[in-house]
């Protein structure tokens, strides 16, 4: 399966667009359950979870989630060498250190839950618990594959993953629920109410811990498959030097932990907003405990989930890539890298600049669409959604460029510019509350700047690191111009579609149609993409024989 994956997809770019595409069904699935879920959960139950996801995410990423962009690097380094040996030990000494690891943080999130969140949340955190633990030897079998350049298994398993996550999350939710309160009807007394939403959260924390697990017995079976092919390369490896388990120990720990900062800070910026919003700002203004999980849960489990769709390309992108860089930076290949970084920039581009011009036009029905709840809540999430809409992009490049500066080994840039870029948020998140009455979208505004200062500085960073200037009319200027145009057609043909239908449901589909064939052409029409580039994109012939039909292409 390795060997095939290497002669036939040994192209990132392809890789990525498999990662990408598990990505955005994974979370289109997350998003399908979330409108179920929030029905039987409710706004005050999604609050609860997401203020516990956000401490389990930040204990994860501490512990286990860096693990396998760090050990992809490690490992294709030993491969580009053919040192298989050495490569398998290492993805053995990970699974120890994962272990340790994840039993150390599953028992510091179980018995530490109440520093971190208030009474209600303290059971849903601590569901969270033994996911943490089971959820690195997942990341570490990923690793290995990816190191490998073979993706479709870490593609499949986030698949099921997802699947699993979102029938466990609302029949545990369900059978919670009604099991413990005795029906499903909201009771009137706030401690009834939160009493309920309690249940309900643990349901879905039981659903994460769910998916992580079927996860992992997916990618243990793929080793199995593989476990022959594995033996063989290793019984015929001639390289003299072998690796002490000891010495692969202390190099995991030296490449993990720089990783680990990077992640971690990289995304404590939502740990941080929720600490500001549902900690400091009742001192700052007289907010309630179920009104201010409310508000949290309609951001964070409906606008920011929402934004973070597009975003799965680029992180795909930059899993992908992470490998490729690292070879080529050991192989003293600046050239060919650069390259790979312009086509990866340019791919990314292509497809986040549009889909925030999306988000920002059709903001309305897209949360009603997902999630259809009272006029007041829907139109909400949708403002929101469209302060967040421009964070894309930034969080997009942002997250590519950090990928980049982890493979050229420039692996404490990334630390320093989240570090910086936090710290700017959270000062301008504290006085927007303290000094406006912009409330919640006081979050959404520091999270699109966190977004954009960590976008500039990586920026500059990748600069310094490699000599790298991007290209700017292609890869910026004309996709966002034809974005803008696809925004245009896309928004005339909702209105209109909506005054004769009266649904937004019915006008958003082909809305969303007609806008992704305005932008496809708009973008060839101007030059934006090349032949080439198209049939380097996933299915990209299908693209190329389009386009010649169509004559847009000679």
């Amino acid at each position: 399966m390795f060997e095939k994956n290497n002669v036939s997809k040994n192209n990132f770019i392809m890789q990525a667009g498999i990662l990408a595409a598990a990505g955005i069904i994974s979370r289109i699935i997350g998003l399908l359950y979330r409108s179920p879920l929030n029905s039987v959960i409710g706004e005050l139950g999604m609050g609860y979870y997401q203020a516990a996801y956000s401490f389990y995410n930040i204990v994860l990423l501490i512990s286990s989630y860096s693990i396998p962009s760090a050990l992809s690097k490690v490992i294709a380094q030993k491969l580009a060498l053919k040192e298989y040996r050495n490569a398998h030990r290492i993805f053995i000494c990970a699974l120890g250190y994962v272990l340790v690891v994840g039993a150390m943080a599953g028992l510091f999130l179980y018995f530490g839950a109440g520093l971190m969140v208030e009474q209600a949340a303290i059971p849903v955190l601590r569901t969270f618990a033994p996911t943490v633990f089971v959820y690195g030897m997942l990341g570490v079998l990923r690793g290995y594959f990816q190191a490998h350049k073979s993706m479709s298994q870490t593609s499949v398993s986030q698949i099921l993953e997802q699947i699993a996550n979102a029938a466990v999350s609302i029949g545990a939710a369900f059978l919670l629920i009604r099991g413990f309160m005795g029906s499903m009807e909201i009771p009137t007394d706030i401690p009834g109410q939160v009493e309920r939403a309690t249940y309900g959260a643990i349901g879905s924390a039981m659903g994460t811990g769910a998916g992580v697990l079927v996860g992992l017995l997916f990618m243990l079976g793929m080793y199995g498959l593989n476990r022959r092919l594995i033996r063989r390369r290793i019984r015929f490896d001639r390289h003299e030097q072998t690796d002490s388990y000891l010495s692969i120990i202390k190099m995991i720990t030296c490449v993990v932990t720089p990783f680990i900062l990077s992640t971690a800070i990289y995304n404590l910026s939502g740990t941080v907003n929720n600490a500001v919003y549902t900690k400091i700002l009742p001192t700052l203004k007289q907010l309630d405990s179920v009104e201010r999980y409310t508000n949290w849960g309609i951001f964070s489990g409906q606008s920011l989930t929402v934004s973070n769709i597009p975003i799965a390309f680029a992180t795909a992108m930059a899993a992908a890539m992470l490998p490729s860089i690292a070879q080529l930076a050991a192989e003293k290949k600046k050239e060919e890298a650069k390259a790979k970084i312009g086509i990866a920039v340019k791919s990314t581009m292509l497809i986040s600049i549009p889909s925030a011009v999306g988000l920002f036009v059709l903001a309305k029905p897209v949360i009603y669409l997902l999630f259809p709840r009272p006029d007041e809540v829907v139109s909400l999430a949708a403002k929101l959604l469209m302060t967040l809409s421009l964070s894309v992009i930034f969080y997009a490049l942002s997250t590519l460029n950090s990928s980049i500066l982890q493979g050229l080994g420039k692996v404490n840039a990334p630390i320093i510019n989240a570090g910086i870029a936090l710290v700017i948020q959270t000062v301008v998140g504290v006085l927007l509350l303290l000094y406006t009455n912009l409330n919640l979208y006081s979050m959404a505004l520091v999270n699109t700047l966190y977004s954009a200062v960590m976008c500039l500085l990586n920026q500059l960073s990748v600069r310094r690191a490699i000599g790298y200037k991007q290209e700017m009319t292609k890869t910026f200027f004309i996709p966002f111009v034809a974005s803008v145009f696809m925004g245009a057609v896309a928004w005339v043909v909702y209105e209109g579609l909506l005054l004769l239908t009266d649904s937004m449901r019915i006008a958003l589909i082909p809305a969303v149609i007609v806008g992704a064939v305005v932008y496809f052409v708009m973008l060839i029409l101007l030059r934006g993409v090349t032949e080439a580039e198209l049939r380097g994109l996933p299915k990209g012939y299908l693209l190329v024989k389009l386009a010649k039909k169509c004559r847009l292409l000679r």
